[in-house]
């Protein structure tokens, strides 16, 4: 558990086989923020066992791969319980850079959302999640008529507040878009961090017919 909070701040990091990664991910997040809570989404591999003594770490397992939108539901949970102000939420691959983490906290200081944005630098994203990203953040802009810059990041910073009013139903990669959609009608206020696109050796998650599947539905609630 927590040796010592300072500043209100935790991270929520869900994963899923992510052994070549996690480790390091959480070492970094942990200097910014006074906890970590790791979601295992039903890894089978070393993953788990690599951060589980860790100081400043709290784990939830899942018994079975439910897909990153349950995963985040998880995390938020315990967050809200342990009180904490401010929630982070990043990546478990690397593809978020953890000293990022700082430009969140200032953002979140006037913003209730604070979102990262990948598409001001797209030298290093791969042609379809390029074509991805601007066309869900296009919809999502027309739905909501905000200029949506990146809708599908998962480096954010959520007040507590926010989190507590919203609902999650979706349980894959959809799910943050769900959260842009009620946030942004519940008047929540938002903003979007440029960060950059890092792309390595690293396997997606996302099966795409099924990212396609749940992003339909978010247009429509």
């Amino acid at each position: 558990m927590i040796t010592l909070r300072k500043n209100n701040i935790c991270a929520v990091i869900p994963f899923y086989n992510e052994e070549d990664f996690i480790l390091e991910v959480i070492k970094k997040t942990l200097k910014y923020v006074d906890l970590v809570i790791a979601v295992d989404d039903g890894s089978t591999d070393n993953s788990l066992n690599l951060i589980k003594k860790l100081d400043n770490v709290e784990i939830i397992i899942l018994d079975k791969n439910y897909g990153k939108g349950t995963a985040l539901k998880a995390g938020f949970s315990l967050a809200i319980e342990l009180d904490f102000d401010t929630i982070i939420t990043l990546d478990a691959d690397l593809q978020h850079d953890p000293d990022f983490i700082p430009a969140f906290i200032e953002a979140s200081k006037k913003y209730e959302i604070v979102i990262g944005n990948r598409l001001s630098n797209l030298k290093t994203m791969p042609f379809h999640r390029v074509l991805s990203n601007y066309l869900t953040s296009f919809l999502l802009s027309v739905k909501l008529r905000k200029f949506i810059k990146d809708s599908q990041c998962g480096f954010r910073a959520y007040k507590k507040r926010v989190l507590q009013k919203i609902s999650i139903h979706s349980s894959g990669f959809e799910a943050e878009s769900e959260i842009i959609v009620k946030a942004i009608r519940e008047g929540f206020s938002f903003c979007f961090v440029d960060i950059p696109t890092i792309y390595g050796n690293e396997k997606s998650k996302m099966k795409p017919l099924e990212a396609i599947k749940g992003f339909i539905k978010i247009l429509f609630i």
